[in-house]
């Protein structure tokens, strides 16, 4: 007896009518949420259904007593304002999610958050919302299942093999970086992907055909994926026939295009983009339970229904086979168990303070871009962090972002170096998907200015508190004749602005080895590496300066009674060093506090901090970038040298003697506030 005869024998309606009880829940909770709440969108969910019940009750391999089971099927709702279908999908299949957190939908605290919210809700794997980035982190997570399952797996031993599911709809279709994730995935072949597309043609302005007229199906065939069209998303039948046929396929991901109506089983509203953002009505709801033969109170799940949705007796024999398969892998090969284990809890190697000490004792007086220094890290971290996997947007050898072990995942399945192309807002979302996958620490390059195409996704690294490293190059207009195009100067003000990624801008290689040791090392969110295109000397530390590195600020150097403190990041602090020794001669003496990253530097306790920035002396700040973010350490006694201005194009040091960022230049500056300052306290 196939699945689709089982489904029909055991229900009093065929599969895809209106009342079939399995749809019927799913829609009924998820009008329900939404009239609760007062806010929502009913009408994904509720045009999606069937295609959900088919996939969660029949191949979603998963278990709700332990979401993060390692070897679990990844489902992920990019089209995350359909959130109350997962929410529904988690409570009937039997997660931690009980009908108390359904009624308080989109309420302040509750687990059960306008759009789904990795950490936030058991089972959900990946905030979504801003639509397309959910695609692309399933993309992300289909190649660290590929990546993990050929580092890992042996003869006899398939201790990785699962899926990633992703639901999508033409909002995800319409935003470009669906292209970009898509066009990697068909050229990487990643067969254990499956995307359903939910063709409704409605978005919030209507109907899609006024401004959306791609031929979807042909786009993706281009990108080298299999397509089924066509298939009626309210028929059960098709449904389970086509994932049938996406299971099959091993070296292509899977793309159903399921036409659907949006809102289905609304009498009035149904197909209509009312149905899209706002609650259904008393009425409507009313009239929908009557079309459903659903005549249980709002949340109300009957016993029978319930039990046909509960998955946890599945859920945990599967989890329970697949351990039965990793003891006897431990057994065969327990000391890639161990490194698996270790891998898949996010723990670092011992190792790891080793290879910062040596590649910190190896750093010579020679003068170095950062981003060479960064190389310098990643070759030294590379052989003790194997969970390292990433690369860079078609710029690697100009961000140098690899390494004598570099092997590109396209020569070999367990290799560790992806080449992105030119996508920077797809690799980083990509990233994303790879860190919630488990078992890799991503890292992504490119140039400064353009984090501004990845700035979305690196937000979302932040507010999921994902261990993800950025390595951004070029970082001021010091990167010469590209000009203002290319010359970020604003970037670093606006990256620092994002809660809870830490931006290094490093000054030389001991710097720069540290920074990329504590991105190493943080568990609880992203870190995004500035670093220059340009040479920099390497500055002169005592072992506990060097230690204060870690701190995100500290004293680097001092001369006499110091007047002033001059305050400096990245490529500026070898100039506020230069600049400072030229006003020694003239009994001008400062404090030079090199700042690598603010945000560590704040969180130190105010003792530290007032130690580092005495509250007498008057700060300077001295950044090649816009200074309206250091006006709150300058004050009113204090100033900012920076740059309110785009660049120009021109030689390097033609362009630093422009705009001022030369020794006797930043001098001159200093001179003249000093002299203001002592004129205003006189």
């Amino acid at each position: 007896m196939n699945i689709i005869e089982h489904i029909i024998e055991r229900t009093e309606a065929r599969p895809g009518d209106l009342a079939w009880a399995p749809t019927a829940a799913l829609r009924a909770l998820a009008m329900d949420m939404v009239e609760q709440a007062k806010a929502g969108h009913p009408g994904a969910p509720m045009g999606m259904a069937e295609i959900a019940a088919i996939l969660w009750r029949h191949h979603l391999r998963h278990n709700p007593a332990n979401p993060l089971w390692p070897d679990r099927d990844r489902f992920v709702l990019s089209n995350g304002h359909a959130s109350a279908l997962l929410y529904a999908l988690l409570h009937l299949t039997g997660y931690d999610l009980p009908v108390a957190e359904l009624r308080r939908f989109r309420q302040l605290h509750s687990r059960t958050p306008g759009h789904p919210e990795y950490g936030v809700t058991p089972g959900v794997e990946t905030t979504t919302g801003p639509l397309g980035q959910g695609f692309a982190n399933a993309v992300g997570m289909a190649i660290a299942e590929r990546t993990l399952a050929a580092q890992f797996n042996r003869p006899g031993h398939d201790i990785v093999d699962h899926r990633s599911f992703v639901f999508l709809g033409d909002g995800c279709m319409m935003e470009g970086i669906s292209h970009e994730a898509a066009s990697l995935a068909g050229r990487l072949g990643l067969g254990k992907l499956v995307a359903c597309y939910d063709d409704n043609e409605i978005s919030i302005d209507g109907k899609v055909s006024g401004w959306f007229t791609d031929d979807t199906p042909r786009r993706f065939e281009a990108y080298g994926w299999q397509v089924l069209r066509g298939i009626d998303g309210h028929d059960p039948a098709q449904i389970e026939a086509a994932l049938q046929t996406a299971l099959a396929q091993t070296d292509r991901p899977t793309l159903l295009c399921c036409r659907t109506i949006i809102g289905r089983g609304a009498p009035t509203k149904a197909g209509h983009q009312d149905t899209h953002g706002a609650p259904l009505g008393p009425d409507e709801i009313l009239r929908a339970r009557e079309a459903m033969h659903w005549p249980y109170p709002a949340f109300e799940i009957p016993p029978d229904v319930a039990a046909a949705w509960d998955h946890r007796a599945e859920g945990a024999a599967a989890e329970e086979a697949w351990q039965e398969r990793f003891s006897r892998y431990q057994a065969s090969y327990p000391e890639l168990a161990a490194e698996f284990s270790r891998r898949i809890a996010g723990r670092l190697r011992p190792e790891i303070d080793a290879a910062a000490a040596a590649a910190c004792e190896a750093i010579t007086g020679q003068k170095t871009a950062t981003r060479k220094s960064g190389q310098i890290a990643l070759t030294a971290f590379a052989p003790v962090v194997p969970e390292l996997l990433g690369g860079s947007a078609d710029l690697t050898h100009s961000n140098l972002t690899f390494h004598p072990g570099s092997v590109p995942i396209t020569e070999n399945p367990a290799g560790n170096q992806i080449s992105f192309g030119v996508r920077e807002f797809g690799m980083a979302a990509i990233a994303n998907g790879i860190a919630l996958h488990g078992g890799f620490i991503p890292f992504v390059a490119t140039f400064l200015v353009f984090s501004d195409y990845a700035r979305n996704a690196i937000r979302m690294s932040a507010l999921m508190h994902l261990r993800v490293i950025y390595v951004m190059t070029h970082d001021s207009i010091a990167l010469g004749e590209d000009g203002p195009t290319h010359q970020p100067v604003e970037q670093l003000a606006a990256l620092r602005l994002i809660p809870n990624l830490e931006v290094w801008r490093p000054c030389d290689t001991a710097e720069t080895i540290c920074a990329w040791a504590e991105a190493l090392r943080r568990h609880d969110g992203p870190t995004l590496l500035a670093l220059s295109r340009q040479a920099l000397p390497a500055q002169p530390r005592s072992p506990s300066e060097r230690t204060a590195i870690s701190r995100g600020g500290y004293v680097l150097a001092q001369s006499g009674t110091p007047q002033a403190v001059l305050l400096a990041t990245g490529s500026e602090v070898a100039l506020a060093m230069a600049a400072a020794q030229i006003l020694v001669n003239e009994d001008i003496f400062l404090r030079v506090v090199s700042m690598p990253c603010v945000s560590r530097f704040e969180a130190q306790d105010e003792a530290y901090r007032a130690g580092v920035l005495p509250p007498d002396l008057p700060v300077i700040t001295l950044e090649a970038g816009t200074t309206a973010s250091w006006r709150a350490y300058a004050g009113r006694n204090g100033a900012t040298i920076g740059l309110d201005r785009f660049g120009e194009s021109g030689p390097e040091a033609a362009v630093l003697d422009a705009f001022g960022f030369t020794p006797q230049g930043v001098a001159e500056r200093i001179r003249m506030l000093l002299g203001r300052h002592l004129n205003e306290r006189s």
